[in-house]
């Protein structure tokens, strides 16, 4: 029963919300009504007090039916302000309770996704020098398995940087150091280390030389990776990676390609979103943990570029980088 409300928490919050806000609103239509009916009670009573043949008689009567008008006009104005009040105050509280809650179910999934992503590394690398101590193994063996360690290494390193940077990038904490860069050297780095890292993965580039900008290099490595592991993530083994760099103009642009299942259109702006992951944890076979594609875009928002997600053909995504060019 608890896990079923964890579950629908957001549903049954929603309905209660909007069930009290609904309640509060016809009470305050309700008591206008009963003060509009009240008024006029008033009105005709004071009417029924005056005596026609009075020479003020018409007066008086104008002087009540102009109060009335007055009162009900107070109430129009005054259960309006409060009624608009009212309903800007719930939208706001229930947006903020609603992210509240997102926010809490997608950091429950990233600690769950970042306990495996940490324990897998770990436990591989272990279990390669475990091997190796226990075990006397010809050297193309040893070297096999201090590869093998050394890329689980690497790959914890990755996913530490990605969790340190995002932290101090929310934090205001990181002080970008720009300098010219050679992006076709850089991504030219980047598809070696896939190909190194993926020998199964079939990894194709076609990237012009000579292009520069300015930016952090660091950063702007983090950015490639994160796209090409992301693309190789969903890919599956049997299908290629595409990697395009070109020049055009100012305009510099990356594309990486995959043919794996692609993105719902409902989602294409969501997988740039702070722990967003399609999906249940639970479920989900693919690694990864929902900060890949958010510190890219930031990243390429910090250099003053675009990324954008597209379909591919016939299957599959093609992220796209736009940035300026230094000449």
């Amino acid at each position: 029963m608890a896990s079923l409300y964890k579950r629908k928490k957001l549903t049954v919050i929603t309905i209660v919300y909007w069930f009290l806000l609904t309640y509060i609103v016809t009470a305050l239509i309700f008591w206008f009504l009963s003060l509009v009916r009240q008024s006029t009670q008033m009105s005709e009573y004071k009417l029924l007090q005056l005596k026609k043949d009075a020479p003020d008689y018409s007066t008086r009567v104008n002087e009540i039916e102009d109060e009335e008008r007055r009162k009900i006009a107070q109430y129009i104005g005054e259960g309006s302000t409060f009624l608009l009040l009212i309903l800007v105050g719930a939208v706001f509280v229930y947006q903020a309770t609603r992210r509240q809650i997102l926010l809490n179910t997608q950091q429950q999934n990233f600690m769950m996704a970042i306990t495996h992503e940490l324990k897998t590394p770990i436990a591989i690398t272990k279990l390669n020098i475990e091997t190796l101590l226990k075990r006397k193994l010809e050297e193309s063996q040893q070297e096999k398995l201090l590869n093998n360690a050394l890329q689980e290494s690497n790959r914890l390193n990755d996913l530490c940087d990605n969790i340190l940077l995002a932290s101090q990038i929310d934090a205001g904490d990181y002080l970008p150091d720009k300098e010219m860069i050679n992006l076709g050297e850089l991504v030219q780095e980047s598809a070696a280390y896939f190909k190194t890292r993926f020998p199964y993965q079939l990894i194709e580039e076609t990237i012009e030389e000579n292009i520069y900008v300015k930016g952090d290099r660091l950063l702007l490595q983090l950015a490639v990776n994160n796209l090409i592991e992301n693309a190789i993530k969903y890919s599956g083994k049997q299908k290629p990676v595409t990697i395009l760099l070109q020049k055009s103009n100012t305009e510099t642009q990356l594309l990486v390609k995959d043919l794996g299942k692609g993105i719902a259109r409902q989602e294409k702006k969501k997988v740039f979103e702070k722990f967003y992951r399609a999906g249940d944890e639970n479920t989900r076979n693919t690694k990864g943990t929902g900060l890949g594609l958010y510190l890219t875009k930031k990243i390429i928002k910090d250099h003053n570029g675009n990324i954008t997600v597209q379909d591919n053909t016939p299957s599959g995504c093609i992220f796209a980088i736009s940035l300026h060019t230094t000449s």
